[in-house]
């Protein structure tokens, strides 16, 4: 069941990424890579607090150092490969799909280990000590 409602939370972080990308480079005329920064980060907020309440059940405080930094982290690594990925394609072919597919391609190929590190290091296991709040 949570591998599903990752999925379903997937998706709507998708169509936030997809829909700022295609805003910003598309509509505005933005490069690929400053349009794929904005992307992800906008989406990055929604795919934290949804993951951790709505997957994963959680409701006590945050944690900064158990659950916010390495969700972020993670994001980070996310950021970095799809905007190699998004460089390149917007270098090679200058459109708004390859960019938009690049984008995509750079999350898809990180989207199990993603999960994986939700369930198993950030909301999925019993905290050890009490969390530090926010």
């Amino acid at each position: 069941m949570k591998l599903l409602r990752f999925a379903g939370v997937s998706v709507v972080s998708l169509v936030v990424t997809q829909g700022t990308l295609f805003l910003c480079n598309g509509v505005f005329g933005w490069p690929g890579v400053p349009s794929n920064v904005i992307a992800v980060c906008v989406a990055a907020l929604p795919a934290y607090l949804l993951n951790r309440a709505w997957v994963w059940g959680k409701t006590s405080t945050h944690s900064v150092r158990g659950e916010i930094v390495p969700f972020w982290t993670y994001s980070l690594v996310g950021l970095a490969f799809s905007t190699v990925l998004v460089g390149v394609a917007d270098e090679i072919w200058g459109t708004t799909f390859s960019v938009m597919a690049a984008n995509l391609v750079g999350f898809g190929i990180l989207w199990m280990g993603k999960f994986v590190l939700l369930e198993k290091v950030l909301f999925g296991r019993d905290p050890v000590e009490s969390p530090e709040p926010v």
